[in-house]
């Protein structure tokens, strides 16, 4: 087995938004001259990490917040600190950096190389804005009103009422939030998964991922040490239920920040598995219609050395396809059989 699994996921996100601080997320397309939207690798990251959590039923790692009063006195955001404690299995899998004063940073990069979910093809998506209301008017009497003067000074009912005579205005209890974006279309994301590095941790203190500390309490944890000394593995017992985690993770992880009006259940179509990553980009793809070069159809293909597991729902949006009721969790079985039977100890030891 290679050192090197490779997974391609399809899914059908139906008029969601995948961000809500500022809106939905886009880039501009040059092939088809407008912007589409994306789900960043950060925020598919933290969705597969709180998938792995959940399927633990372990906690996350503690993160220490940081804030510094200035000497204008106002609070400043400093950099977050990360416990780099790899006993954690979204430490041990999502990485870490910590950069402290006086003190050595510990870095370690993440075995998981996570793609931004973007559009199978530019034709295949679309972007468009819808106006909204935040709407109590049917129930005035629940829902009081606050009017500041230009001085701030907060109007009376009197005054208030005396204002919208003389000035022919009404308050009505509805707030209107134009411009809105909202995305629906067929959306694509690739992982690779560094078998050789998953479930290990270097011990190398010239550039470290760990303090002396932490190494010596992984040693009398069970971490077993490399023949050279350069890494510590992970326990037989605890990289089996990663294992299993992770595979469940990564087959049903959801974009949960999204809002709850727009709730999108983003099914996955289909997923593919390969140890090559030249191969599996072929299995999902899309082609454009040699009638109409200005329509883009979606293909789930047969490719060897690549296994392509497709659901039921693909049979909607894709044609010629064969999907059946049990693909994902066929997915989820052959990732997690590819997961634990990769020799770790022989691979580092």
């Amino acid at each position: 087995m290679k050192n090197y699994i490779y997974i391609r996921g399809l899914r059908i996100a139906e008029h969601t938004v995948f961000c809500v601080q500022e809106g939905q997320k886009t880039y501009f397309d040059p092939i088809s001259n407008k912007p589409v939207a994306f789900s960043s690798g950060q925020q598919v990251k933290r969705s597969i990490m709180d998938a792995l959590s959940e399927t633990l039923n372990e906690p996350r790692a503690p993160i220490t917040y940081n804030y510094e009063i200035n000497k204008k006195d106002s609070i400043e955001n400093k950099e977050p600190w990360s416990p780099c404690d790899p006993h954690y299995a979204d430490q041990l899998l999502g990485g870490w950096m910590r950069a402290r004063t006086g003190e050595i940073t510990l870095k370690r990069r993440s075995p998981l190389s996570i793609s931004a979910m973007r559009p199978l093809h530019p034709l295949l998506v679309n972007v468009y804005k819808e106006n909204i209301t935040f709407d109590r008017s049917d129930r005035p009497e629940q829902n009081p009103v606050r009017v500041l003067n230009a001085a701030g000074q907060e109007l009376t009912a009197d005054e208030i009422q005396e204002y919208l005579q003389s000035n022919k205005r009404t308050l009505p209890r509805r707030h209107w939030i134009p411009e809105n974006s909202r995305t629906t279309g067929l959306f694509v994301y690739d992982l690779a998964i560094d078998l050789k590095r998953l479930f290990t941790v270097a011990t190398n203190q010239h550039e470290p991922e760990l303090s002396p500390a932490m190494l010596a309490e992984l040693k009398s944890d069970g971490w077993e040490s490399s023949a050279d000394g350069e890494f510590l593995l992970c326990p037989e017992n605890r990289r089996r239920a990663i294992a299993e985690g992770l595979a469940t993770a990564i087959v049903d992880w959801q974009i949960t920040s999204n809002q709850a009006r727009t709730y999108s259940p983003q099914t996955t179509l289909a997923l593919a598995i390969s140890e090559n990553a030249s191969l599996i980009a072929s299995a999902i793809r899309a082609d454009l219609d040699e009638e109409n070069p200005n329509r883009a159809v979606p293909v789930i293909d047969v490719i060897p050395k690549v296994d392509v597991y497709t659901s039921l729902t693909a049979k909607g949006y894709i044609s010629g396809v064969t999907g059946t009721a049990d693909a994902m969790e066929q997915a989820r079985v052959d990732l997690e059989n590819r997961l634990l039977a990769f020799d770790y100890a022989a691979a580092v030891l």
